[in-house]
């Protein structure tokens, strides 16, 4: 009876100001005990007495060049013997663009946590050593050591540096599975938040697959465990003690906490983490698609019970995919034995798999779901050959333009795509289609962002070549009871996208 009445007493006296002490960072059975398994646990002091050695503060240094600008002020000629020349020397001989100083160092604090003791390896963010001239390594026990730059992912925004490891004692942790986390568990940050270092703080999973749009691969992990600046890159522990993520960013109006930071998860991490160690740059599995989401019109328009997956939008020229295998139009529902639900889970999974491996893909093509096998290639490479290329769509086949040349419908006229046309609309050479060249205003087309000049290549998945072709579509779809039209537009240049439109 007197430990609950402790305990009620307790959570009235830390209302306000210290909740954290009673919500606590993480449930282990052996620091809770029954009665207050309810508020969390009573101490995380031995857990955070573990793990605090091998959480790092990074401090690095950049020489800036000096600029002599409208705001510059110039230092004074003086008459010589002058009485003032010592007060101006000692005011402008530290400035920046002086001569003499042509440059200044600018100094900027974070955090790392150490995961090979042996090998003296440290991980932390890349926007924290970001165009770094100097880094260090500043330990708990204050020991400072020099780090050189093993590799950066600006993608993840992970890095890997490397400290002599018998500089100095190390401690290690472990990467854990940042998958089993669920929303609710506890955790526990620990970094340098305002240069103050060691600093642990607590709280729970707030959510987990955040889509902060900072890259091509957000799944982040949502916590209210007190981050700040100076804490990105340090660890965000499990109750276990292992990391399950690297503190990376905060929503916050005022640049403090205010209870909403962003972990990049370990499932994540580690692979990049591997990758840098090993080679010094990433290398992530790609299958040459370009993908859009899959709306519930589109879902309605090719056959989808329900809105899923990345719709490919075009197929990149000299890809993995460029045989055939997976065609634009076709819908990516499954990749690698692992579920995609929406677009933006694709690049993620894929960049996640093995370059060279053989992969099974599930598909929906026009309606039937089927499974394809795909090598995958390296993304670095893909990308180089991506900006090389001037689009995806199929050359014309050269056949003569049928009698019809214009035709109105869904609010577009389109026409056919000839000599002028292209010259009109400045549309590429390897376009093939049929070219809008005038959208009605206020119609369903000009609702989709439909502009003349857009090619209409397909038309519910069937290629269309000249205005009659897309009439006849239409009344096609019409006739079995559609209610969209899937349109594949090309751009002057050749880039695919996927557009519904009302026919009602």
């Amino acid at each position: 009876m007197r430990s609950n009445r402790f305990l009620r007493a307790a959570r009235r006296t830390f209302t306000v100001g210290t909740a954290a002490l009673l919500i606590g960072a993480v449930t282990i059975p052996s620091l809770v005990t029954p009665a207050a398994a309810a508020d969390g646990p009573a101490s995380v002091a031995d857990l955070a007495q573990g793990l605090l050695g091998a959480v790092v503060n990074i401090s690095t240094s950049q020489r800036v060049k000096g600029t002599e600008g409208p705001g510059a002020v110039p230092m004074p000629q003086l008459p010589e013997g002058s009485p003032f020349q010592d007060f101006f020397d000692d005011f402008f001989k530290n400035r920046p663009g002086e001569q003499g100083n042509p440059s200044q160092k600018v100094q900027s604090l974070g955090s790392g946590f150490v995961v090979d003791a042996e090998q003296g390896i440290v991980v932390t963010n890349n926007h924290v050593i970001a165009d770094a001239d100097d880094i260090e390594v500043n330990f708990s026990d204050g020991v400072t050591l020099k780090a050189t730059l093993v590799g950066t992912d600006t993608k993840t925004d992970v890095a890997v540096l490397k400290v002599d490891p018998k500089g100095h004692k190390l401690t290690a942790v472990k990467f854990g599975d940042s998958s089993k986390m669920r929303v609710g568990d506890w955790v526990m940050a620990i970094g340098n938040p305002f240069g103050l270092g060691g600093t642990v703080t607590v709280g729970i999973v707030s959510a987990r697959n955040r889509d902060i749009n900072s890259g091509p691969y957000d799944d982040f992990i949502q916590t209210d465990a007190a981050i700040n600046r100076g804490n990105s890159g340090g660890p965000l522990f499990n109750s276990d003690g292992e990391v399950i993520g690297i503190n990376t960013a905060i929503i916050s109006p005022s640049g403090g906490s205010i209870g909403i930071g962003f972990s990049i998860p370990s499932q994540l991490a580690l692979g990049v983490v591997d990758q840098l160690r090993q080679f010094g740059e990433t290398r992530r599995g790609w299958l040459g698609v370009r993908i859009q989401p899959v709306t519930d019109d589109i879902a309605e328009s090719l056959g989808m019970a329900t809105a899923k997956g990345a719709l490919v939008a075009g197929v990149i020229k000299g890809g993995p995919v460029d045989n055939g295998t997976i065609l634009a139009g076709d819908v990516i529902i499954k990749f690698d034995g692992r579920d995609v639900n929406e677009m933006r889970d694709l690049p993620r999974v894929v960049a996640e798999s093995t370059v060279g491996k053989a992969v099974d893909v599930v598909i929906v093509r026009k309606g039937v779901e089927q499974t394809v096998k795909v090598t995958l290639g390296r993304l670095e490479d893909g990308e180089r050959l991506a900006s090389g290329e001037n689009g995806t769509a199929d050359k014309d086949n050269g056949d003569e333009a049928p009698a019809v040349s214009t035709a109105s419908v869904l609010g577009m006229t389109v026409g056919e795509l000839n000599d002028e046309t292209r010259t009109k609309f400045g549309i590429a050479a390897e376009v093939s289609g049929v070219v809008i060249t005038e959208v009605t205003k206020d119609s369903a087309a000009a609702e989709r962002g439909i502009q003349a000049g857009e090619v209409i290549t397909e038309i519910a998945q069937e290629s269309v070549a000249t205005p009659k072709d897309v009439m006849d579509r239409i009344a096609a779809l019409k006739e079995q009871g559609r209610k969209n039209a899937l349109l594949m537009l090309a751009s002057k240049t050749g880039e695919l996208r996927f557009v519904t439109i009302r026919m009602d």
